[in-house]
């Protein structure tokens, strides 16, 4: 008999937020910038001896800034990619397969967490 723990779980079935705390705007084009605050023991010497920005900017592609603020944990990956589809059509193609991979992205670096 599986367990909970042993059932994989299906990545289309996550809700992914946007991380408290992160701080992002909108430019007049419909773009989204990430801001990064680079912290710790490391960057803050990374930031002394090789001019390292206190601060990156992550610039989105159309695709992400159209994504961007939907991350708000109550869609799932697989509701998000309706409207995506409906935005860029062939363009999104293979949907669902990028949309994971992108989410999964922005996990990995801090940006999204998962409710």
């Amino acid at each position: 008999m599986k367990t909970k723990k042993n059932r994989k779980e299906n990545y289309l079935d996550r809700f992914p937020c946007r991380r408290e705390g992160l701080e992002w705007k909108l430019d007049e084009e419909g773009r989204v910038t990430l801001e990064k605050e680079n912290r710790g023991f490391f960057n803050r010497l990374f930031q002394l001896l090789l001019h390292k920005p206190r601060v990156s900017y992550i610039h989105l592609d159309e695709m992400g800034s159209f994504l961007w603020p939907k991350l708000d944990g109550t869609l799932s990956v697989l509701e998000l990619g309706e409207p995506v589809r409906e935005r860029f059509g062939e363009k999104a193609e293979p949907l669902y397969e990028r949309l994971c991979r992108y989410v999964e992205i922005l996990h990995s670096y801090g940006f999204v967490d998962f409710h």
